[in-house]
């Protein structure tokens, strides 16, 4: 943006006292940032606008019957406006995005060693991030692993999800998780090109978990609101995939691709009632199917109709 115009937009506003004269949008809100020099605080409001959600592509007629096709295709507005095939679209839109953003914003002396390393992010959805582990496995050090984390985080490629800190009289991990923003981009990485070897594929759970978590924050987003957005595990390994802290109120959800309702889907909420004292209602399971049951320990919902928090 030219400083000139964006001084006139300062006065203007100033001026006319008239909310939402000006919007000011991008995909690069890194440059879009770093361009404006002045401060907009109590001027602005700030609105991060994520790939389509469940509700939009619903709303669209383009929300697939099995989620194994959602999380393939993604969720990006170009692919279904367009009507293009993934595997046309993400390989060129990650090549371009490294061969053009990253290279514009930081000094990488050989992008394919970027290349590996988001692919090695794509690796690891779900997992804990290991700065020193993905390091090793990309040929740098940590210190590069954390800078290059980071443009991926501030261009909405890649988020790390923070532990829930409460001790419930347990020793809990402090490591975040990692996961992207859309499927996708995250199975284009993967090389899984097909629904047969999406299937196959041992990250077909964690890519299912990636987009489920993703939809929830979804929810907030959209409404102009910071999701409260965590995952709970202790030193033993007893997990919360997801926990939604809304004030005083803490909804674990726990996320299972799989399309039949099985007992040990619930193992989780009912060790996390146990020891948290949180109320059993509050408690969800999100799961492959399409089934929406109330149970004693929890409510089941299938993907195509989340818990609503907002």
């Amino acid at each position: 943006m030219p400083p000139n115009l964006f001084s006139y937009i300062q006065v203007r506003v100033d001026e006319s006292r008239h909310n939402g004269e000006f919007v000011l949008t991008g995909s690069q809100h890194f440059q879009l940032s770093e361009r404006i020099s002045q401060s907009l605080a109590g001027r602005s409001a700030n609105f991060y606008l994520l790939p389509f959600s469940n509700e939009e592509l619903r709303l669209g007629n383009w929300l697939p019957n099995d989620y194994e096709n959602l999380l393939l295709q993604g969720s990006y507005p170009r692919v279904y406006d367009q009507q293009l095939e993934p595997i046309d679209f993400y390989p060129s839109y990650i090549e371009n995005y490294i061969e053009r953003d990253v290279r514009q914003l930081i000094h990488v002396s050989d992008l394919s060693k970027f290349q590996l390393f988001a692919r090695l992010c794509a690796g690891r959805i779900g997992q804990l991030f290991n700065l020193n582990a993905i390091g090793n496995d990309a040929g740098v050090d940590a210190s590069t692993v954390k800078r290059w984390f980071s443009l991926l985080e501030s261009s909405f490629m890649t988020f790390s999800l923070q532990p829930y800190f409460k001790n419930y009289n347990k020793r809990l991990l402090k490591t975040p998780k990692l996961y992207f923003y859309d499927t996708g981009i995250a199975c284009s990485l993967l090389g899984i090109r097909t629904l047969e070897q999406l299937n196959t594929h041992y990250l077909k759970g964690a890519l299912f978990e990636n987009f489920v978590i993703v939809e929830i924050m979804k929810q907030f987003y959209n409404r102009g609101i910071r999701p409260q957005c965590y995952f709970w595990r202790d030193n033993t390994g007893h997990e919360i995939d997801l926990l939604v802290e809304d004030g005083a109120n803490l909804f674990p959800v726990e996320i299972k691709s799989g399309r039949t309702i099985q007992p040990e889907f619930f193992k989780g909420l009912d060790f996390f009632h146990k020891i948290s004292g949180n109320p059993l209602s509050n408690g969800y399971i999100v799961y492959g199917g399409d089934l929406q049951q109330p149970r004693s320990n929890g409510t089941v919902t299938g993907w195509k109709e989340m818990p609503q928090f907002v």
